[in-house]
């Protein structure tokens, strides 16, 4: 029996689980449902015997998060891809073929989304291990869940009985169905739920995608010969971007002759709304899910749903809510209408809102910064430097800083100068200066940071040093 590839595809930005999942942290990297991420639960649930070397396809602008992340459990991050963007799964999978014909063109892929929860990993492996033989003769292998209400927010596959319980033969698939429709395809019994899940050979997907979508294909081969590498990331080159952004299901799934769900008989979810999250989270009493690091108050509240970043909420006389209250935004929806955040997200992003894309609190690859006020021609943060952490030599055309130390200690380099900062310790940083922080200690560092100038945003940084090679913007 041949090992399997894995490849996690990390580039979703969970928009339904808005306002603690946006753009720059999505909600994979999220401990939603125990003390590890989605992402780390998908790496660890791809780890067993049956599988072979892992590997993450990402966005570019999250890799040292997930470097981050990986190292928390102990994974290799060799084996890290990178798109300059997000061209949704076609792409991101023929660049997995690409990579796993290096080794062979027999090599057998499986492709998992890196922000499903499937609490049963021996299930996992069991229903993949079912698909082998299909994939090794050529199938193009889906894992259907059953499924137990009729869902509008997932795809479907109609199945054909077959001469093998294993799998079962795709008739075709129903992107997204209306609730009559679903019903519909719930009462027929040949129907599951589309997890996103393939396994195929090398072999099989390259020359599907040569037939039915060779525009990818072209793409996806000059971005993946032009791929440079830094910092020990393996950068696709910006001719991906040219790659038409569609499903797989789209491109070729739809139109393979050859298509095999297998069922995976475990218990699964997206959790690609508060609903959902709310369906597989621990309740009390009266059917209420409240977590966070806030504290959350509830009173005559039945079958809701709270969340709080830091802020008390409470919940009074009411039911079938959802309530999530972040540093800088703050939803209340009804339960059933969880699916339709996305147009809320839409909205803020067609208005070039923020909000849509970053938190208050931005993360970065030496720590993080979070704005505590702001007015006229001033600004104050809170900036956390983790141990080793060092940002960039930069100086500012528009503003200048205070700098106050409140815990641990931090180098501070100001032109050819470079001095220790403690606890209380205080310096001036003037317009046009070259300066820089780090962390040398073994704790995370924090400091205040008072910005005063006629200009404050983010773009008045030129970088003239970074040991993480960033780009201006990040």
């Amino acid at each position: 029996m041949h090992q399997v590839l894995p490849f996690i595809l990390c580039g979703g930005v969970g928009s339904r689980l808005w306002p603690l999942s946006r753009e720059a942290y999505p909600k994979q990297f999220y401990r939603l449902t125990g003390p590890e991420t989605l992402f780390q639960q998908t790496y660890r649930r791809l780890s067993g015997p049956l599988f072979g070397d892992i590997w993450v396809l990402a966005n570019f602008r999250h890799r040292f998060l997930i470097a981050e992340q990986l190292e928390e459990i102990g994974a290799a991050t060799s084996n890290l891809v990178l798109e300059p963007t997000g061209q949704n799964t076609a792409p991101a999978a023929c660049i997995a073929a690409l990579i796993a014909a290096g080794q062979s063109q027999d090599a057998l892929i499986l492709l998992a989304p890196s922000d499903h929860l499937i609490p049963d990993n021996e299930a996992f492996a069991g229903a993949v291990e079912r698909g082998i033989i299909a994939a090794e003769k050529g199938a193009l292998v889906v894992f259907g869940i059953t499924p137990d209400c009729p869902h509008t927010g997932y795809g479907y596959i109609e199945t054909e009985s077959g001469d093998n319980d294993d799998y079962l033969k795709v008739a075709r698939f129903v992107e997204k169905p209306s609730l009559e429709a679903a019903e519909l395809l719930l009462d027929s019994g040949s129907c599951y739920w589309n997890g996103g899940l393939f396994l195929f050979k090398a072999a099989t997907l390259l020359e599907l995608l040569r037939i039915h979508a060779p525009d990818i294909l072209e793409a996806c081969q000059q971005a993946f010969v032009d791929a440079t590498m830094d910092l020990g990331f393996r950068v696709l080159d910006g001719s991906y971007s040219t790659a038409p952004a569609v499903s797989l299901d789209y491109a070729v799934a739809e139109k393979a002759p050859n298509m095999i769900c297998v069922p995976l008989e475990t218990p699964w979810s997206d959790l690609g709304s508060w609903s959902a999250l709310w369906n597989v989270l621990e309740k009390d009493a009266r059917g209420n899910v409240s977590c966070g690091d806030g504290e959350v108050i509830l009173h005559n509240t039945r079958d809701s749903f709270a969340y709080s970043d830091q802020a008390c909420i409470t919940l009074v006389g009411v039911e079938d809510l959802v309530v999530v209250a972040t540093q800088d935004a703050v939803l209340v929806a009804a339960k059933r209408e969880a699916e339709q955040i996305k147009q809320v997200v839409e909205y803020l992003k067609s208005n070039g809102r923020g909000l849509a894309l970053q938190h208050n609190r931005v993360h970065r690859p030496w720590g993080w910064y979070q704005c505590l006020n702001r007015g006229d021609r001033y600004q104050v943060k809170c900036i956390m430097v983790k141990p080793g952490g060092r940002l960039s030599l930069q100086s500012h055309h528009h503003r200048s800083e205070h700098w106050v130390v409140v815990k641990g200690t931090l180098e501070v380099t100001l032109d050819e100068q470079v001095e220790s900062l403690t606890e209380n310790q205080s310096t001036y940083i003037p317009i046009g200066k070259r300066h820089r922080l780090a962390n040398p200690g073994k704790v995370p560092a924090f400091l205040i940071e008072v910005q005063s100038g006629a200009y404050l945003e983010e773009d008045d940084i030129i970088r003239h040093d970074d040991v993480y090679r960033r780009s201006e913007a990040e």
